[in-house]
Formats: structure tokens, C-alpha cells, sequence
């Protein structure tokens, strides 16, 4: 299937970027609906937070989160509060693993190869010795 490709997660993640740089640059609030897996919190959140959290996620960029927010390294950085107590948190989203972005009601970008499993880098059994680093560029 199309979606399972490289090219297609690659060009879907091309596009996100671009809506996110353009509702960020004109300072527009807008969701995003991602995929959990490979959202990184720092401070990490309390376990009462995070253990309410389900496979998907849905983040509301407005106010002070929208201004804290930059794209950096394939990544939307933005900084939000959780629970009753407004927990403050850097929030960093792979733009790969947003599945949605809207703007109120009114969707801008939907990627459903963002629900599917990340393909695997192949192992490289040189590199697995110790010994062999120093010959690796990485």
C-alpha cells in the first residue's frame, strides 16, 4: 500500500510541516491529534498525569502554548501545563506522528500513515562490534 511507503510518510511529513510553519508564523490557534509513541515531556509528568494518556493525543496550540512554539529537527517544540495544577511541560511531537491538524472544526491535514508502525532501520552487523566504530560514520 502507498501509505506503507517511505516516499508517502516522507511527503506527508513534508506537508505537515508547512501547515504547522504557516499557522505559526501568521500566530493562528489550531489541534493537533497525534500518535503517543515518540512524544517526549520534559520535566516528564507525574505518572497520575501520563497514565490517562490512550495511544492517541490531542493537543490544542493556543495562547501562550502557540507562542512558545517552533518546529526544530522534524519536531514541534511547544511548552503546555497538565492536570488540575497546570503541570508545565516542553512538549516535543515528531511531525511524522501527527495524524491530524485542524483549525476549530475545520480540518487542514489528515495523515493516516501516522497510525502505522514505524519501519524498522536494518541492523548492520558491523556496527554491533565494538571494534568496528572507529570505521563508522555516523
Amino acid at each position: 500500500m502507498i501509505i506503507e511507503a517511505r516516499e508517502f510518510r516522507n511527503l506527508k511529513t513534508k506537508h505537515a510541516k508547512e501547515i504547522l510553519s504557516l499557522l505559526l508564523e501568521i500566530n493562528r490557534p489550531f489541534n493537533i491529534l497525534c500518535s503517543l509513541n515518540g512524544i517526549n515531556f520534559n520535566p516528564a509528568l507525574p505518572e497520575y498525569i501520563s497514565s490517562a494518556f490512550k495511544e492517541v493525543i490531542i493537543f490544542t496550540l493556543a495562547n501562550y502554548t502557540l507562542e512558545s512554539s517552533y518546529i526544530e529537527n522534524e519536531k514541534l517544540i511547544f511548552e503546555a501545563g497538565f492536570g488540575e495544577e497546570n503541570f508545565g511541560s516542553v512538549v516535543s511531537v515528531p511531525v511524522e506522528n501527527i495524524i491530524q491538524i485542524t483549525e476549530g472544526e475545520n480540518p487542514l491535514f489528515i495523515n493516516i500513515a501516522a497510525t502505522l508502525p514505524k519501519p524498522q532501520k536494518p541492523k548492520n552487523p558491523f556496527a554491533m562490534n565494538p571494534r568496528n566504530k572507529k570505521f563508522i560514520d555516523e
